[in-house]
């Protein structure tokens, strides 16, 4: 068997400069967070709006006097309401983790 050396991948990554850290904590999260909401719940409208379009129904009547009753779908209404639904709840997600890092403020203390 022949033992060779693994790479590691360290020699691929730059080495750590000093400097100042960048802050998490920035109050105008909290602007980015509601602006977030509010896209959130017209994405939400927008897609039960397309749910609601994308149905019809077709009712035929015959002339032995029977009534035909069949529903249509709208496959890109439907899809729409699909991504619609989903943008709203990421945007949801992403405005949770916005307002959690802006609420979630620690002051340091002074470094001696």
């Amino acid at each position: 068997m022949i033992d060779l050396p693994q790479p590691t991948g360290a020699e691929l990554w730059p080495p750590d400069e000093p400097g100042p850290r960048a802050r998490l904590h920035k109050p105008w999260r909290t602007l980015v967070a509601a602006v977030e909401v509010v896209l959130a719940v017209l994405a939400g409208w927008g897609a039960y709006a397309c749910w609601h379009g994308s149905a019809a129904t077709v009712v035929t009547r015959t002339d032995d006097g029977a009534v035909l009753e069949s529903h249509r779908y709208f496959g890109a209404l439907l899809a729409a309401a699909i991504g619609l639904g989903t943008v709203a709840a990421l945007l949801l997600v992403d405005a949770v983790r916005q307002l959690s890092l802006a609420v979630r403020a620690r002051r340091r203390s002074p470094e001696d």
